[in-house]
């Protein structure tokens, strides 16, 4: 065998040899990925023939996954109508809010890409936006939407929204002792029957902005001190202690989930004190979705026909293709900006006024 030894390029042959080489590199990388839309190819294409290419190239991924925090019933009435129209697996990731954000961002800073579309709080959403985890999608439908739904950079939209409302028991409480506003708490009536959510620091806010927040403040604090809040973990669960006459009434509980209930023909109804605060449940698209197509066509389905699925299970949808009574009320929405910026300070103040001093 002959060996060649020593052997040197000339600098020009060099020089040469780089320069096809450098010539050569984007022409394979082409041709690697030749067929393979990116996420944003995927997610901001507008042509005529975009639901065509979504429905094609979602089949061909054949699943997506979505991390969310919505109710496992409530997800499985979405998902089941997707696969049923589409064929295509929705793989369902449901935690808290805080561990939806939580996962997702340790998963990105891991190098992992498993999420394929994000939906929950709209706090949180703004908040794995900082993150720099989505990706805008231009869907045809974002047109029909409220007024304050599509955040303004575009990166995530409001599907739904929830409106806090007081939930009570009408078996323990009668509609002539109903109070008017926040201030008819301090009457001794309420002593032991209050209820309240654990991480609502962004409801407490924007009441106590709107009461004012001096006179708010103080007056959180005299009604946790006359008459007791309870506090419980979970929306969802604090509405159940509502229906079961744990809790008799709850100052934090969702509009849907009272009328699912109250429907159903628990001894429950619902009120709203003055200001009416709501918050976006927001969806976004994974800027590393391992399967765009999937993931796009899924985001344009949860702003179409999960919009009726969503109004017929009570929800507050954000679409105006959908007539809502509740879309009519006059909401003031929680602003996720100033929940993340000043979430120290309200954190802080609601644990310190309301559950830590609770009973």
């Amino acid at each position: 065998m002959l060996r060649l030894k020593h052997f040197r390029l000339s600098p020009f042959a060099f020089r040469l040899a780089t320069a096809a080489l450098t010539l050569a590199l984007p022409a394979l990388a082409t041709a690697q990925t030749q067929g393979r839309a990116s996420v944003a190819d995927v997610a901001l294409y507008q042509g005529a023939d975009r639901a065509q290419r979504l429905i094609e190239g979602a089949k061909k991924e054949g699943s997506l996954s979505v991390y969310t925090s919505a109710t496992v019933e409530d997800m499985a009435v979405i998902t089941a109508a997707f696969e049923k129209k589409y064929g295509v697996k929705v793989n369902v990731y449901r935690a808290s809010s805080e561990n939806v954000v939580r996962r997702g961002v340790a998963e990105m800073r891991a190098g992992r890409n498993e999420a394929d579309i994000f939906e929950t709080n709209g706090p949180d959403m703004e908040s794995l936006y900082r993150e720099q985890l989505f990706q805008e999608v231009r869907s045809p439908h974002l047109a029909d939407l409220v007024p304050g739904a599509v955040a303004p950079h575009r990166e995530w939209v409001g599907a739904r929204m929830n409106i806090y409302v007081i939930t009570y028991n009408t078996k323990l409480i009668r509609k002539e002792e109903l109070p008017r506003s926040f201030e008819d708490l301090l009457h001794p009536r309420w002593k032991g029957k209050l209820g309240i959510e654990a991480s609502d620091p962004a409801w407490f806010a924007m009441v106590v902005n709107d009461l004012g927040e001096a006179k708010g403040l103080k007056l959180f604090r005299d009604i946790v001190a006359a008459n007791g809040i309870s506090v419980r973990k979970g929306h969802t669960l604090l509405a159940q202690l509502v229906v079961s006459g744990e809790v008799p009434m709850a100052l934090t509980t969702y509009h849907y989930k009272a009328e699912q209930y109250k429907k159903d023909g628990a001894p429950v109804d619902w009120l709203i004190l003055p200001p009416a605060v709501a918050r976006f449940q927001g969806m976004g698209l994974a800027r590393r979705s391992p399967r765009p197509h999937a993931a796009v066509l899924f985001f344009d389905f949860m702003l179409s026909d999960a919009q009726e699925l969503l109004a017929k299970r009570d929800f507050t949808v954000t679409s105006r293709k959908v007539d809502s009574a509740a879309q009519r009320l006059p909401l003031k929405f929680v602003d996720p900006k100033l929940v993340l910026d000043e979430s120290e300070k309200w954190g802080k103040l609601y644990a310190e006024i309301v559950t830590r001093q609770s009973r």
